[in-house]
């Protein structure tokens, strides 16, 4: 470890000391690199982003930790005249051109030109062009300095520079800005002068509500939110003529003792019409009518509608023959007839309509009823235009595994719009592979896997009962139906899987999102049980290893490496192991070794029904994909087979030889499982992201069940978990990973991750995993395997490591190499960096970030 942190200290130190002789090699004679800002405030150094950002020069960006201004280094490898030094090279030497255009020709003689020139110029695009000293600029950062802290009540501020050149260092200097702020100003009287009657009284209903409060420092922030707060509120009070712009301050400082006194002055409204321009007061405005039309588009918008319903109010119009169901697309809309005039409304009807998928994006707009002679009545018009009906898209794939030397795969999906008129959606989709393993005999492609899945979705909740009462339409309910199949024939069990959901969603707040799944239904079938110890080959191993240790009399005793056949024999072992029906007793250790692989073997290998149903909360604050300053949080509950258990009882249903119930001819699963995940994204600034994740997950077996099914339980390691362990390879607990997939029912998984620019669209990242896997309360006995309490948490497996990303836009493409940190699988006090080194490393290549 230590050996490896040298070498690299030394060849980054190295690499340092080279480059920085190259930095200033584009920079004039008499200007200086900028290398550093400082800002010392009241005679103290600080570090806060916000006032650095207002700096209109900063440094070249650097690598962390290694410190180098990569970008930088590359656009100075460029070079500034590359049509002049490739005319130059080719006309250095006689005859050079004439000799190149007969052994080519004189168009690919211009080409080289172009490609030289053009691969500067992408050097210079891709690099950091040197940040050089400005005076004007430098003038213009701390007019914004002074600017920025007058924003806060110092409205006093001076600020100066000074340019401050490197000892030793050509061509260098560092920019050191001083701020002197003196008193600040606090908030005094607070008056108003508010022209109109109702713009006063709506005023004085939330004046509690106000950002601006006497006693408190002036802060321009506080006067933004102030006039944002009440252009919401009486825009959602009636006030459709009412705008920002109409919310002002004034505010007195002059001879008051570094006080400010503020007057809201709000004036009444400003009509122009024609010529003439004159002013009235504000006015409750209603929505008098509410006109939609189902296939708007631009080609039909001058022809008159030929079919039309009126529903509760709403005038539905159609330039064709209505196709929708009037109460699905008035379900959508906020916007009730006879009502006040409410932004939000418009707001929630822009979403709803959208959630519906449809539509393409509605066009919402208010008039004047020309009929109405109080000027209070607005007539809404909703221009929909339709997505098309049907949607069909396929995809290809091939890829290679370690199961797998070749594979081709494909996926379609049928998508019908509007199938029963009342803007529901219909996929159909399918989905296969076709792929070549060397473990398996037969012709070149010997593996398959084939599946196919049907959903239906409602844009209501489907219940027996009204759910209107607290599922409110502006929560965008929405009801699915699917069922789904697949069945693989490859070289594992070749298993077939049924599966149905009943789910239900809805977003209380645009930030919350509930899904309920009333039925979670999935049915698991295993064909060729009897290949277990082909697939599941470190279990077999294993086996072996434990048949020659106690001297076991195999089938085939004389070759030098017996094994146990498959599967007759390795099964006819564990019998005789458990049954105690050997010679010689086996020590205890052996015995539960042996039972922990028999009920691992049984778990696998058996036909799973599991009938469950969940609930799943989430809270995301992220505005965007473009939005990296948000939070995620996310919990979920589910419990299956109560249902089952319930049914089995009333009937009087006998259990099974091994005292559980069966349904169908399977003992269905039950068990109760939690789990909670929350991410947090930070914006550092210049593209520097730091993020977290923490995720915690248990499932307890009980009544039915004394083990949760592979499809419901945990593993860890991998792309996008613990990237110092590959898949399944973590845990359980202290065991060491001994197994082919490692499960259990308990995790705990925490991450951290630095993401940086490095050039252009290609990005880096540091990052530190921590986490594992348990079995608690289940059927699993060996200590290493269990979590019993918080001692265990030492068991805790921590990665860390880099990577490179790539960003395509439209996803990213990442590469990570993660080092085993502390790796609980070995003894303590041996658990530290003792594999920390490339050749025991774990590259992980995966598509987008991990959280």
């Amino acid at each position: 470890m230590t050996q490896t942190l040298t070498k690299i200290a030394l060849f980054l130190g190295v690499l340092a000391l080279f480059l920085s002789c190259n930095a200033v090699k584009r920079v004039p004679d008499g200007r200086f690199l900028l290398t550093e800002n400082k800002i010392i405030v009241d005679s103290l150094e600080i570090n806060d982003a916000r006032v650095y950002s207002q700096l209109k020069q900063k440094p070249n960006p650097k690598i962390p930790v290694v410190g180098i201004p990569l970008g930088l280094h590359i656009y100075n490898l460029a070079d500034p005249h590359p049509d002049s030094t490739y005319y130059n090279w080719l006309h250095k030497k006689p005859k050079r051109e004439e000799r190149l255009v007969k052994f080519l020709s004189r168009k690919q003689v211009q080409e080289i030109g172009n490609s030289y020139v053009g691969f500067n110029n992408w050097l210079k695009k891709s690099g950091d062009a040197p940040v050089i000293i400005d005076k004007e600029k430098a003038e213009k950062s701390k007019e914004r300095l002074e600017r920025y802290y007058a924003s806060y009540g110092y409205f006093n501020t001076k600020a100066d520079y000074t340019i401050d050149s490197i000892e030793n260092k050509k061509k260098r200097a560092a920019m050191t800005y001083r701020v002197k702020r003196h008193q600040p100003y606090i908030v005094d009287s607070i008056a108003k002068q508010i022209a109109s009657p109702v713009v006063d009284s709506l005023f004085q209903e939330s004046k509690e509500n106000t950002f601006i409060k006497s006693g408190k420092q002036y802060n321009a922030n506080d006067f933004v939110d102030e006039r944002d707060r009440l252009t919401i509120q009486f825009r959602n009070s009636g006030l459709f003529h009412f705008d920002q712009d109409y919310v002002g301050f004034e505010a007195d400082t002059v001879n008051t003792g570094h006080k400010a006194n503020i007057t809201y002055q709000i004036p009444n409204r400003e009509v122009t019409k024609g010529d003439s321009t004159y002013t009235e007061p504000f006015k409750i405005h209603t929505v008098e009518e509410i006109r939609v039309v189902t296939d708007f588009s631009y080609e039909n918008r001058n022809e008159t509608p030929t079919d039309s319903v009126e529903y509760e109010g709403y005038k539905i119009y159609s330039f064709d023959k209505l196709k929708y169901n009037p109460k699905a697309i008035t379900d959508a809309i906020s916007i009730t007839p006879n009502s006040i005039f409410k932004d939000i409304d418009r707001t929630l009807t822009y979403n709803q309509l959208n959630d519906l998928k449809v539509f393409k994006y509605p066009n919402i707009s208010y008039r004047d009823d020309p009929r109405d002679t109080t000027d209070t009545k607005l007539i809404t018009t909703i221009l929909l235009t339709p997505r098309k009906k049907y949607n069909l898209g396929v995809d290809f794939d091939a890829y290679t595994s370690t199961i797998q030397q070749f594979g081709i795969g494909f996926s379609s999906t049928f998508q019908i719009r509007n199938v029963f008129r009342g803007a529901e959606i219909l996929e159909i989709s399918g989905r296969g592979s076709v792929g070549s393993s060397a473990d398996k005999e037969g012709s070149f492609f010997n593996t398959s896997d084939v599946g196919g899945d049907v959903k239906l979705t409602f844009p209501r909740i489907l219940f027996p009962t009204n759910t209107d009462g607290f599922i409110k339409k502006y929560m965008s309910p929405s009801t699915e139906i699917s069922v789904g199949f697949s069945a693989q024939n490859n070289i594992g069990l070749d298993r077939q899987n049924l599966n149905a959901i009943y789910n239900y969603r809805w977003k209380p707040k645009k930030i919350r999102t509930n899904q309920f799944n009333l039925a979670n239904i999935q049915y698991v079938r295993n064909l060729r049980t009897d290949n277990y110890f082909n697939v599941y080959k470190s279990t077999y191993n294993r086996l072996n290893d434990i048949a020659r240790e106690i001297g076991y009399d195999f089938m085939n005793p004389d070759t030098e490496d017996p094994k146990l056949g498959i599967p007759n024999e390795a099964n006819q072992f564990i019998d005789d192991i458990l049954e105690e029906n050997l010679p010689n007793t086996v020590s205890p250790d052996i015995y539960e070794e042996v039972l922990g692989i028999a009920e691992r073997k049984f778990r696998l290998t058996e036909d799973n029904l599991i009938f469950a149903s969940n609930f799943t909360w989430t809270r995301d604050t992220r505005e965007n994909i473009y939005d990296n300053t948000f939070s995620r949080l996310r919990w979920k509950l589910e419990s299956a087979g109560n249902f089952l258990s319930l049914a089995s009882k009333a009937t009087g249903q006998e259990k099974n030889a091994n005292g559980n119930y069966e349904t169908l001819g399977v003992v269905y699963s039950q068990y109760v499982k939690g789990e909670t995940e929350y991410i947090k994204h930070w914006d550092l600034g210049d593209e520097n992201i730091f993020a977290i994740r923490a995720f915690g997950g248990i499932a307890i077996p009980y009544g039915n069940s004394n083990s949760i099914p592979f499809t419901r339980s945990y593993f860890a390691g991998g792309t996008n978990d613990n990237r110092g362990w590959r898949a399944y390879d973590l845990g359980p607990g202290s065991s060491g990973g001994i197994l082919d997939f490692n499960e259990a029912n308990f995790k705990l998984a925490f991450n951290a991750e630095y993401r940086f620019p490095i050039l252009g669209a290609f990005k880096g990242a540091f990052f530190v995993d921590a986490g594992n896997i348990w079995n608690v309360r289940d059927n699993e006995t060996r200590e290493a395997f269990k979590f019993n309490g918080i001692e265990d948490l030492k068991e805790l497996g921590v990665a860390s490591g880099f990577g490179l990303r790539y960003d395509f836009g439209f996803f990213v493409f990442r590469f990570d190499i993660g080092f085993k940190t502390h790796d609980p699988a070995r003894p303590v006090g041996e658990r530290w960096f003792k594999d920390y080194n490339f050749r025991n490393a774990v590259y992980n290549i995966g598509i987008n970030y991990p959280f």
